[in-house]
């Protein structure tokens, strides 16, 4: 599939009523690995097709449902993430992840809710501040489970010792509730991003997720301002100066001084062909 038609098609799904979560993970995985093409898609859906249909009949209840995906998911078929996973790119790939059984918290989440909701699950992620995990049930009677730690069903004082650990706030009912689809694909870019900017030969690799972000119906309009700084860094002068200059005419209007900053920037840039 070509670079544009996978944006095209990436865009277009992000905007429809109904994103299909997986599909938008798989073309992310598409643009890492450009040898992921229509077969390869079909082959994970497929893969999370038959993990579904490996699930018992007729599950009743958030601790039935969290119980069965961690016996499957996490025992039998393997999922699960380990520390060393957070430095490779492939565990931020659904393809890859289906196939080495590992990969960063946010992508087994995913993979847990994908195959429940091919099974008829009530299953959701949740996106805690440092840790994503997977939320069954209503409110009233949450179970979480943590795909990550193979399914490990979390205690209310689990769920409190993974925010606290990692934001040092306290845990509240607003963290809990289920993540947006589009919010969970914006999360997973952002992860991808900061996995490259800890790798500065691995510039290409944040310029396609921020190209992906921008693709967003949402998105910061500062993203513009730091695709066109990657630009400056990587050697396109006149893009990066260009795309300065129309992010400095979008926030003149609320910011001048800022726009002038940046404007200042561009000029610096284009004098750098010299």
């Amino acid at each position: 599939m070509h670079e544009n038609d996978r944006r095209s098609r990436f865009a277009e799904e992000a905007r429809s009523e109904r994103p299909d979560l997986a599909l938008l993970c798989l073309l992310i995985g598409a643009e890492a690995d450009p040898s992921l093409d229509e077969a390869g898609m079909d082959a994970a859906q497929i893969e999370l097709d038959r993990l579904a249909g490996m699930l018992p009949y007729g599950l009743r209840g958030p601790h039935a449902w969290a119980a069965a995906l961690g016996d499957l998911l996490g025992g039998r078929e393997g999922f699960h993430g380990t520390p060393g996973d957070y430095q490779h790119l492939e565990s931020s790939l659904l393809h890859q992840v289906l196939r080495r059984r590992r990969g960063l918290p946010i992508l087994l989440s995913v993979v847990w809710t994908e195959v429940a909701r091919r099974a008829g699950g009530h299953v959701y992620g949740v996106a805690l501040p440092g840790h994503f995990v997977v939320g069954f049930g209503d409110p009233d009677e949450q179970v979480l489970a943590d795909p990550f730690a193979a399914g490990r069903v979390l205690s209310d004082a689990d769920t409190e010792l993974l925010v606290t650990s990692t934001t040092g706030t306290s845990l509240t009912p607003s963290m809990l509730t289920p993540a947006d689809p589009l919010a969970v694909v914006s999360r997973m870019l952002n992860n991808i991003r900061a996995w490259a900017a800890l790798r500065p030969e691995q510039s290409a690799v944040a310029l396609w997720a921020l190209d992906l972000l921008l693709l967003l119906p949402s998105h910061p309009a500062r993203l513009r301002f730091e695709r066109a700084q990657l630009l400056v860094q990587r050697g396109d002068f006149v893009t990066g100066a260009a795309e300065m200059d129309a992010y400095a005419e979008v926030v003149d209007a609320v910011e001048p001084t800022a726009a002038e900053t940046v404007r200042g920037q561009a000029r610096a840039a284009r004098a750098r062909l010299n």
